[in-house]
């Protein structure tokens, strides 16, 4: 059984900032001055939305925005575009925890992917329609692949590393959730 103490929330909840701090940490990090021909996975949404589709009392919704628009004003995006989407899709899918709490990983994964999807058109339309600059389509097309391809991974190392799993009926009746 999950433990629920209120400290173990807020240790979580740190954590989730912690390791946003830090993947945000390396992406900064010079490592390469060459431009990429490809672009890496988002791992600071897989890590939202994997966190927020298992136990989305670790990641509030404040939470989630001040990470998202910390990573746009540090990345040089459009600030609050990308942190507004994120959050939106995960409500959504913390909306959607409740019908998807007896499914399989499959309809997770599924879920999620579509999510990602709709952020990244949705991202690209508001950017094109306020004459943005923007990366090249193809990049943002093998970006939002990867993510989707790496979120079993971002759920597993969550699940083994920090203990984030999906809260089990009667815990989830504990903290007040909807069945």
């Amino acid at each position: 059984m999950a433990n629920l103490s209120p400290s173990r929330l807020w240790v979580m909840r740190l954590a989730y900032l912690g390791l946003a701090l830090l993947i945000l940490f390396f992406h900064l990090l010079p490592l390469d001055t060459m431009p990429r021909h490809w672009a890496p996975p988002d791992l600071l949404i897989a890590l939202t939305f994997a966190w927020a589709m298992r136990r989305p009392d670790f990641v509030p919704s404040l939470s989630i925005a001040l990470v998202m628009l910390t990573a746009d004003l540090l990345l040089h995006r459009p600030p609050g575009l990308l942190a507004a989407l994120v959050v939106g899709g995960a409500a959504y899918l913390k909306a959607d925890r409740v019908g998807l709490s007896e499914a399989s990983f499959l309809g997770e994964w599924v879920s999620v992917g579509l999510v990602l999807v709709g952020i990244a058109v949705a991202n690209r339309v508001v950017l094109g329609i306020t004459a943005v600059d923007q990366a090249p389509f193809w990049l943002t097309v093998i970006q939002l692949v990867l993510t989707i391809a790496i979120y079993p991974l971002v759920v597993l190392a969550s699940q083994v590393l920090f203990g984030v799993r999906r809260l089990a009926p009667s815990e989830a009746e504990a903290m007040g959730a909807r069945t």
